[in-house]
């Protein structure tokens, strides 16, 4: 995808409902802004002065129609901006600020199958095919229907397990408790337009496409993004204590371009049965298109927040939960059976027409820029501009 196809599907995409994210303003520091008739506008203030903010109130996208803003310039110029290397006076952060950045793993039948085999290959892509195929055979690839933790999901474990075919990941797919992970650190997300990190020390690695619900301290959706959710595949499937190191790296999460806050036009079923697509178009020519479909979740959204939030785990700023995806590329890239992995460069684009599309250059998270701005640089930031 190129970047005039990201900004024209991203523009099309806000010009209905209320689409609100965070932008960089040069001598000022980080803007809570809106999409307003093809503009972006600032509307940061003493009363909105974080996303955060915004998100607890009683109706975040009737706050954000009521609130005055200041206009930054056309939304088209400053997507350009954002996906350019050249100094902006603004440019797009990741939507979201004081968020916890969480995320739900193993929530689809296929991508679950695929971290069996990550898991019985020790991390070897050259053995994954030949562990496909015995583990297809064992288990089917079509669990879409099976409800994790019912008598039927239970009776196929105990099977499994006498065959000695059971796995940690197969426990979180269709056991009873859904696999939840912190995904990055509060403010280390990266946005529109970004570079985004892997690891040197990983040789297979893939994009994760996914919708991302946004919600606030009470537990409640108040909104939906896009994220990409940047998985070391051999780092984890060494061993399932490597999470936070396949997960968590610089520039290894990207979210936006925008919050789409839930009113009369969008809500939770638009979110339930929504397509994501993905596309990654490398420097080598090489194209890789695939998707995730929301209505092939095996947990659906409010199954896996209650195991995210609740009486047992609160998030006084409110969190952000990755839900997941059912795409796994198996497509060999280089040598036959090599499967595929990302190569520096290669372009990632996840869209969705509600949404608008998240784009970002892979590079090693060592040539990434470094994250620099966490929360005591936010606050600082804030009350020297008089908003706290």
């Amino acid at each position: 995808m190129t970047a005039a196809d990201a900004i024209h599907l991203t523009e099309s995409a806000t010009r209905h409902g209320v689409f609100v994210g965070r932008a960089w303003r040069e001598g000022i520091g980080p803007a809570i802004v809106m999409v307003r008739g093809g503009e972006l506008h600032d509307i940061t203030s003493r009363d909105i002065p974080t996303m955060r903010d915004l998100c607890e109130a009683a109706n975040p996208a009737a706050t954000a129609a009521a609130a005055s803003g200041t206009a930054l310039g056309r939304l088209a110029d400053v997507l350009k901006a954002s996906l350019s290397d050249a100094p902006a006076a603004v440019r797009l952060l990741a939507p979201i600020d004081l968020q916890a950045i969480k995320a739900a793993g193993v929530t689809f039948a296929t991508s679950m199958l695929e971290r069996v085999i990550e898991e019985k290959a020790r991390g070897n892509p050259a053995l994954a095919d030949g562990i496909r195929r015995d583990i297809s055979r064992l288990i089917g690839d079509d669990l879409s229907k099976l409800v994790p933790g019912s008598p039927e999901a239970m009776a196929l474990k105990k099977a499994l397990i006498e065959k000695g075919a059971w796995s940690q990941y197969l426990e979180v797919g269709i056991g009873p408790d859904a696999e939840i992970f912190t995904k990055s650190q509060v403010m280390s997300a990266v946005g529109f337009g970004a570079d985004v990190g892997i690891h040197p020390v990983s040789q297979w690695n893939n994009p994760e496409p996914e919708c991302v619900l946004v919600v606030n301290s009470a537990g409640r959706i108040i909104g939906a993004t896009l994220g990409n959710d940047v998985n070391l595949r051999d780092v984890e499937g060494r061993s399932a204590l490597l999470l936070g190191k396949a997960k968590d790296n610089n520039a290894s999460c990207s979210l936006g371009p925008f919050i789409r806050l839930f009113d009369d036009s969008y809500g939770l079923d638009d979110v339930n049965n929504m397509d994501v697509s993905l596309q990654v178009d490398g420097p080598d020519g090489f194209k890789l298109t695939g998707g995730s479909n929301m209505a092939r979740i095996s947990r659906p959204p409010l199954r896996l927040l209650e195991g995210a939030i609740g009486p047992h785990h609160q998030y006084p700023d409110g969190l952000v939960l990755f839900c997941g995806t059912v795409f796994a590329p198996t497509q060999d890239r280089d040598a036959p059976g090599s499967g595929f992995t990302h190569k520096h460069g290669d372009v990632v684009s996840v869209s969705n027409p509600a949404l608008g599309t998240l784009i970002n250059t892979v590079r090693a998270t060592d040539q990434c820029p470094p994250w620099q701005f966490g929360i005591s640089h936010l606050m600082r930031n804030l009350a020297g501009r008089g908003l706290l």
